[in-house]
């Protein structure tokens, strides 16, 4: 296998730290240490910290499993609730594989970082916690038009809601590192709001 650059060693090596650790709790050497560069080459390659958590944020988003999450979506094989309950529950799978209870990098860094760096907050935004926004809602969409869902609340709004909620129960399962909030979660959103 190719060894990284220091460069990529640095983001992946910032990556995984920043996304056990946090932002506030990992200094610029405990990144550099477990790249295993010196210290001094990171600011050859990063500004700054907050640049490297930005770049970490997309690198996160092209990686993560999370994201890949979004087939189900596209599957237009399936009825467009199944697509949805297929979306949520592969994000519940992969989040209950995570043994260390790191959550998703965007929400924690969303609760961390919203006041402090602009930079990583529209990172974040632009194409993280709210990146399949769109997609939700289309396939709400779909599910109203064929009837298999009330038209009471526009799409959008229905898929903010969904987003808000699932992003609150994987806070609330890492702060109590308890699967339950993920499941009540499906529960009631399969059983009492998109039914």
């Amino acid at each position: 296998m190719a060894r990284l650059n220091v460069r990529e060693q640095l983001l992946s090596a910032g990556l995984d730290t920043l996304h056990r650790r946090g932002f506030n709790a990992t200094s610029v050497q405990d990144i550099t240490e477990a790249a295993g560069v010196p210290k001094g080459s990171f600011y050859n390659h990063f500004e700054s910290k907050e640049a490297l958590g930005a770049e970490a944020v997309v690198k996160y988003r092209e990686t993560s499993e999370t994201w890949k999450a979004v087939r189900a979506l596209r599957d237009t094989k399936a009825a467009p609730l199944t697509r949805l309950r297929n979306y949520f529950e592969s994000l519940t799978e992969r989040a209950l594989k995570v043994e260390s209870w790191s959550g998703c990098l965007l929400g924690n860094f969303a609760c961390e970082l919203s006041n402090q760096s602009p930079l990583i907050r529209e990172q974040g935004r632009r194409g993280g916690l709210l990146s399949g926004l769109d997609e939700i809602a289309q396939v709400i969409g779909e599910a109203q038009r064929a009837g298999a869902l009330s038209k009471d609340l526009r799409p959008k709004a229905l898929a903010e809601f969904l987003i808000n909620a699932w992003e609150g129960a994987l806070l609330r399962a890492q702060v109590d590192k308890d699967r339950g909030p993920l499941q009540l979660f499906l529960k009631v959103t399969f059983s009492k709001i998109l039914s």
